[in-house]
């Protein structure tokens, strides 16, 4: 049997592999699915396992020596592997659980190309680590951050580990915030490719290193190789020793985020 995926590059595994699991996320949506509970109130659908199974029988098809991180499988192979995936299978479990389309499939090679699919709009979004674009009906546009929208996504989900020295909420009483910015909140990272991709000026969370996440690594990749401004809540590099998230698609919204941040 033909291995179809062994001559793609690292994007090319990447686009195929969040494709695959959009297409099951999207053929499985509306069906009264089995929950596995994760606690916290966190769970997982059987459209979340089967999507990672497959995105993983295709990265384990194009490269087989390569490590992977899956939301739902953990780890397979070494962890502190040179090469190492990190898979997102459905990220945006509740709104898809309660009929909500807001959701997004991520993989990402860990430092390097990474995709993020919606299964909704059939648009991926992907880098091979230098370039960003969006495909759609079988044409490729490079992405080009804006602020022009105004629209920023701040992820209200707890915990909120900085508090109460920060807490994503606190931004929406801010007369600053509401004075310049329309705050969105859809609680998927689906957010991070609007904002590489200009339908949002800016997205903020807190938390801890998100960098080697499997919700976010492949968000973080597109948005920096779209030219956005790519931060901690600290205003720092994001990464062990960084907090949070803050990306804006320009210099100037990411400034004035900071200051109220910071206030």
């Amino acid at each position: 049997m033909i291995n179809s995926y062994a001559g793609l590059d690292d994007a090319g595994v990447a686009i195929a592999a969040a494709r695959a699991g959009a297409d099951v996320v999207r053929n499985m949506y509306g069906q009264r699915l089995a929950r596995t509970d994760k606690g916290a109130g966190d769970f997982a659908t059987a459209a979340d396992v089967e999507a990672e199974e497959t995105i993983l029988s295709i990265i384990h098809a194009a490269r087989p020596d390569d490590a992977v991180l899956g939301e739902e499988g953990g780890q397979q192979g070494a962890a502190e592997a040179a090469r190492q995936w990190l898979v997102d299978p459905l990220c945006g479990t509740l709104n898809y659980a309660v009929g909500n389309m807001l959701v997004a499939v991520n993989v990402a090679l860990r430092g390097s190309a990474a995709a993020v699919a919606d299964p909704f709009s059939d648009e991926i979004f992907f880098t091979d680590g230098e370039t960003a674009w969006v495909r759609h009906d079988g044409a490729d546009a490079q992405l080009a951050p804006t602020s022009a929208t105004q629209l920023v996504d701040v992820n209200l989900d707890p915990p909120f580990p900085s508090a109460p020295g920060f807490r994503a909420v606190d931004l929406l009483t801010q007369h600053r915030f509401v004075e310049r910015f329309r705050p969105r909140v859809v609680s998927t990272t689906l957010a991070l490719a609007w904002v590489a991709a200009g339908k949002r000026a800016a997205y903020v969370t807190d938390g801890g290193d998100l960098s080697g996440s499997v919700h976010f690594a492949a968000g973080i990749a597109l948005c920096q190789a779209a030219g956005c401004v790519v931060t901690g809540i600290d205003g720092g590099p994001i990464g062990q020793a960084g907090r949070g998230l803050v990306v804006a698609a320009e210099g100037e919204t990411h400034q004035l985020l900071m200051s109220m941040i910071r206030s």
